[in-house]
Formats: C-alpha cells, sequence, structure tokens
C-alpha cells in the first residue's frame, strides 16, 4: 500500500524518476512505444536484473492488461483508447528504495483528411504576383509530428511544421507564399502530410495527400530574339513574322511605314509585290491582358527606279535680224555672178 501511496503522489505532480538510491531501474521493450489509436499494442517490462529481493514490484497503467511471468511483466492492450498514457513499471529494494521506469507512448492517428487551397484567391494567377497556399490537415495525432509538405508538380516548394504539444487529434492549417513564374502553370499544385513517428514508428512513415489543382499563370508577350534587317528586292513578296509567346495567346497589331498600306492583323504580316512604297520600318505590337511588347523590323528595297537627271533637248529658234543678214549676203552673192558672166561675154 505503501508503494501505491507513493505512485499516486508521482502522478499527481508529474514526478518521474526513481529514488536516487536506487542501483538500477527496470527496463522497458521497446524503450518507447508507438501505437496507433484503436489499435493493440504491447511492450515488456524486466523488473530486476537478475533475482528481485522481493515480490514488492508491479505495472501500473490506465488501459490493458499485465501479465508477470517471473521477474518480468508483459503489458498487452488489445484495443488503445487512451491518447495520452504512461504505463510505468516499478520496485522496492531491500533498503526500501521505490525504483520505476516510465515508458513513452506516442499514440497517433492519421488525417482523416488533408485539403488544398489557394488562400483569398480563385482565377488565373500573374507571374511575379505573390499568393498562399493553403493545406489544411483534419483530425490528426499528434500535430508536432505532423510535417506538411507543398508541392507544384514533383517539386517540393517547402515544408511547414508546428511546435506546440497535443496529444489529442485537431485541425490545423498550414500555408506557404509563392511567386510563381511563366513556367509555373504547366504543373498541378498540392500538398501532403506525414506523421514523422521515429524508428519505432511505422515505416514508411502514414502520408495522405490531398487533391490536385491546377493552376493557370498569366504573363506578358516576350520575344525571344530581335529580327535583323531584312533586304527585298522589287516585285518579290515579303513575309514578316512576329513570334510571342505570352499567357493568354497574344493578339496582333502591325504598323506598316507607308500611310497608305492599310493595318495587318495576325502575327505573320505578307504583302506579295513588293514596291519602293513599301521601304521602312514595321512595328509589330503583340499583346494580351497582361502587357505588351513591340517588335521592330527594318526593310530595305532593293532595284529602285530612280527618277531620270537628263535634261530634255532644246530647239533656238532663228533670230529675225540673222535672217535678213544671210539675205542680204545671197542676193550680193547672185548680182556679183550676173555682172562677171556679161563681162566674159
Amino acid at each position: 500500500m505503501f508503494f501505491h501511496f507513493v505512485l499516486l503522489f508521482f502522478s499527481v505532480f508529474h514526478v518521474v524518476t526513481s529514488d536516487k538510491n536506487c542501483t538500477y531501474e527496470p527496463v522497458f521493450t521497446p524503450s518507447r512505444l508507438v501505437a496507433k489509436f484503436g489499435d493493440p499494442t504491447s511492450a515488456m517490462c524486466s523488473i530486476c536484473q537478475h533475482d528481485c529481493p522481493n515480490d514488492l514490484f508491479g505495472l501500473e497503467k490506465s488501459v490493458g492488461v499485465a501479465t508477470k511471468n517471473g521477474t518480468k511483466i508483459l503489458w498487452t492492450v488489445d484495443e488503445m483508447t487512451e491518447w495520452d498514457i504512461s504505463p510505468m513499471c516499478y520496485f522496492t529494494d531491500d533498503n526500501e528504495n521505490q525504483c520505476f521506469s516510465k515508458l513513452p507512448v506516442t499514440v497517433y492517428q492519421p488525417p482523416k483528411n488533408v485539403h488544398f487551397s489557394f488562400l483569398n484567391h480563385s482565377g488565373p494567377m500573374f507571374a511575379g504576383h505573390q499568393y498562399t497556399l493553403q493545406c489544411t490537415v483534419q483530425e490528426v495525432a499528434p500535430i508536432e509530428n505532423l510535417i506538411v509538405t507543398f508541392y507544384r508538380g514533383q517539386t517540393a516548394l517547402g515544408q511547414r511544421q508546428l511546435s506546440y504539444t497535443e496529444k489529442r487529434p485537431v485541425n490545423e492549417s498550414f500555408t506557404l507564399n509563392i511567386n510563381p513564374s511563366k513556367e509555373d502553370g504547366r504543373d498541378q499544385y498540392w500538398c501532403e502530410a506525414k506523421l514523422e513517428l521515429g524508428a519505432e514508428g511505422p515505416q514508411p512513415p502514414p502520408v495522405v495527400t490531398s487533391q490536385n489543382i491546377s493552376a493557370t499563370v498569366y504573363y506578358p508577350p516576350h520575344v525571344e530574339r530581335t529580327p535583323d534587317p531584312i533586304s527585298v528586292t522589287v516585285g518579290d513578296p515579303l513575309n514578316l513574322t512576329c513570334s510571342a509567346v505570352g499567357n493568354p495567346i497574344p493578339s496582333y497589331t502591325w504598323t506598316p511605314p507607308s500611310a497608305s498600306r492599310l493595318r495587318f492583323n495576325g502575327s505573320i504580316l505578307t504583302i506579295k509585290s513588293v514596291t519602293s512604297a513599301d521601304e521602312g520600318q514595321y512595328i509589330c505590337s503583340a499583346h494580351n491582358v497582361v502587357g505588351t511588347v513591340t517588335v521592330k523590323f527594318n526593310v530595305v528595297v532593293q532595284g529602285l527606279e530612280l527618277p531620270s537627271t537628263r535634261l530634255p533637248p532644246t530647239t533656238t529658234a532663228p533670230n529675225s535680224s540673222t535672217s535678213s543678214k544671210l539675205i542680204h549676203r545671197f542676193n550680193m552673192h547672185l548680182m556679183l555672178l550676173f555682172f562677171a558672166l556679161n563681162y566674159m561675154q
């Protein structure tokens, strides 16, 4: 009776160490017990290293059955129904020292449900903005052994763990902030809840995963390379391709160098037969709800028909004074010829 009073005193004040004069203490096998709530479990207590000096030994427990076999006591539980339990094995030596050991017992329960969501957000995400992932775990114990991991596809994004102690099942939510990039819309997001119960626990550790959620990431159009200057001959076709990547898929607007040309739509601009008026800079604007990117194409048209620089032939109208002089000279020559003919006769 005296020892039972001592045990009661220890239990009330949470004293779990033996008398300092004890040369040895009872030994539990295993030294730490991990049991699933509702499942059977057992442990063995060896009271003495050799023969016990008396029969003042036993095992205190709140559930289960203690069966003695010599100096050993087998503790068995058909169904673990206690969350906070620590069986105590004890004996009294010849010097009236109370020697005992307490078996650490971890009673666990895997999560009943794990749910993934985006906190305070629905619809597409925008690249570079911050969003919060949330993983809600329901009815899990003990919470201090729970590790929650967030995933994008098969890539782990981060882990969360709580530090407080609660032996009974609880519901908890864990969060992780992310800044998605344009590549992050290809995979699904999800989380897993794992109970890490140590070497004495089940192997592999119990894991419960959430549902997968597909996420769309919007990002502005992007052009991978700037086009080089383009040369084309008069009369040949011209094809300009403005290839931009974005989400949503970009729309395109073209601005040609000539005001007489109509605006073109689509990622490809086509002119069937180039003229001199088609030379210059073509501007392509690729845009979506997130942003706009501009691409410039410099087009040089070869074989242009340059305007003629030759002056037209000129004619000089006859001057009236010059004509009179010519007629007078002709008449004079004609008279001299007449006088000469008469003289010869």
